[in-house]
């Protein structure tokens, strides 16, 4: 008899937006339901997929920033030659829906964003540890200890909605989806980091020939718009 176990998945909010677009089109191909459940790619909260894993959680599929795969799969929570790169994500800008819109085309315009902001909120996962390095370089490290503020639980866009902070930076693919917000932008080019996400199969995945059929389907280039509209970059455009 087949097997009719919903396939565990475990993913990072930068994919969901296109996951969460693309699943029901593998449910109805395939005949297979899904099971999600989320977390962020790193940090110390015991809900971070990493976390999950290192406690034992099984899970058919995972998903996230390439780089934090990458390290699960050196200790072989991730099954080793399973990787697929599904889209690339870059960080994006946002405010409160109704709010001035700060200039952000130029570092410089950035800076200047930065330095008038009242607050700024950023992520503690992957684009969060990019950005505090960004405030570093950009001279901006002490203001940015008393006026940035590192949060975890809610998308950053949630923070900007209820009017906690004035301006948020996360995956354009995370802030995209959040009411109550607009976006304002990518980051300049000359400072934007672009992350590869990418899913793979638990090490010891139960469901593994539907878990990479799911990973394909995914990863798939007849999906690529669906990628695309909810702010990823497919990976079938990489340079």
């Amino acid at each position: 008899m087949n097997d009719t176990t919903p396939i565990k998945v475990l993913a990072s909010g930068g994919f969901r937006a296109a996951y969460l677009a693309l699943a029901p089109g593998f449910e109805r191909d395939s005949g297979r339901k899904v099971e999600s459940i989320w977390g962020g790619s790193m940090g110390t909260a015991p809900t971070t997929i990493p976390n999950r894993l290192r406690r034992g959680e099984v899970y058919d599929v995972v998903i996230m920033a390439r780089e934090g795969l990458d390290e699960l799969i050196r200790e072989g929570r991730v099954a080793a030659g399973s990787r697929v790169d599904l889209a690339r994500s870059m960080i994006g800008v946002a405010v409160r829906a109704g709010a001035p819109r700060p200039d952000i085309g130029s570092v410089d315009a950035l800076k200047r964003a930065l330095a008038q902001a009242q607050s700024v909120a950023y992520s503690s996962s992957a684009s969060g540890v990019y950005l505090k390095g960004l405030f570093e370089r950009l001279g901006l490290g002490d203001m940015m200890k008393i006026k940035g503020r590192q949060v975890s639980g809610d998308p950053v866009g949630a923070f900007l909605a209820r009017g906690e902070v004035e301006l948020g930076f996360q995956q354009i693919s995370e802030l995209l989806p959040v009411e109550g917000i607009d976006f304002v932008g990518p980051l300049p080019d000359e400072v934007q980091e672009v992350t590869v996400f990418s899913g793979g199969l638990g090490a010891a995945a139960p469901r593994a020939l539907a878990a990479r059929e799911l990973l394909q389907y995914l990863a798939s280039p007849a999906n690529a718009a669906i990628v695309k509209n909810s702010g990823m970059l497919p990976i079938q455009e990489a340079d």
